[in-house]
């Protein structure tokens, strides 16, 4: 059975998410309601979906800039949701899990989801990391706009800042935004160990060391695309772009 229902701001013209189209995909309906209500707030228009499959009619019909997605959902999950709604248009994707498990997250970034949020969480955190998100598609959209000259080659990495593309062993291998971003930042300061907390800063424009987790699990779900070895860990600091030795 589908469940749908609109929710649209009257008051959004002078509102940092003006016009911003955002679908939340949740099947309980106090998260649903406290959602919806801080991103009107916010000035999004916000259409919600309770199951799987009407997210995915939604998603085709209405064309929203952003989707938040929650991972357990009735006929079927959000995993499901975000590769069918990936596979029709690239949007993205900020997913929710119940369970703080590593796995699920590394999952959810797999199939195309750019960040992701361990319930219980802050209204106010959720809604600085949607305006995250949307920037940071805009600075993509952007880049790609005015792109910068050249490839950068790291032995057998290669790094297509021009087409926001990456390939190893003359491979293309498909990332995320957030994946992309993570990995230019890496590579701007190759062999540089560059801590969670600024990696946090400067690809997700958060300052708050709770995100901190977000960033390891970006990394692994970065390895396991383009090589572990390619990116060291210093514990207790953070991470580092491994180059070819000279």
């Amino acid at each position: 059975m589908e469940h749908t229902q609109t929710s649209h701001s009257g008051n959004s013209a002078a509102t940092p998410g003006a016009q911003r189209r955002v679908l939340v995909v949740e099947d309980d309906t106090t998260i649903v309601e406290a959602i919806s209500a801080r991103l009107r707030a916010e000035g999004f228009l916000v259409q919600t979906a309770m199951d799987g499959p009407s997210a995915v009619d939604t998603a085709e019909a209405w064309q929203p800039d952003l989707l938040i997605l929650d991972i357990m959902l009735p006929g079927f999950d959000g995993l499901e949701v975000c590769r069918r709604v990936q596979a029709q248009r690239p949007v993205p994707v900020m997913m929710l899990t119940a369970r703080d498990d590593e796995t699920d997250m590394l999952v959810g970034l797999g199939v195309g989801a750019d960040d992701y949020m361990t319930k219980p969480f802050s209204m106010r955190e959720l809604a600085a990391r949607v305006h995250v998100l949307l920037r940071r598609v805009e600075r993509a959209a952007l880049a790609a706009a005015t792109p910068r000259s050249g490839i950068l080659r790291l032995g057998e990495l290669e790094i297509d800042h021009a087409q926001r593309r990456v390939r190893v062993q003359a491979e293309d291998v498909h990332l995320t935004p957030t994946e992309f971003d993570l990995l230019v930042c890496l590579a701007n300061t190759p062999r540089a160990v560059l801590s969670r907390e600024q990696l946090l800063a400067e690809v997700w424009d958060w300052a708050d060391a709770s995100g901190t987790r977000t960033v390891d699990s970006h990394i692994k779900a970065l390895r396991r695309k383009i090589g572990a070895e390619r990116i060291r860990t210093v514990h207790g600091v953070g991470y580092a772009l491994e180059t070819p030795t000279p």
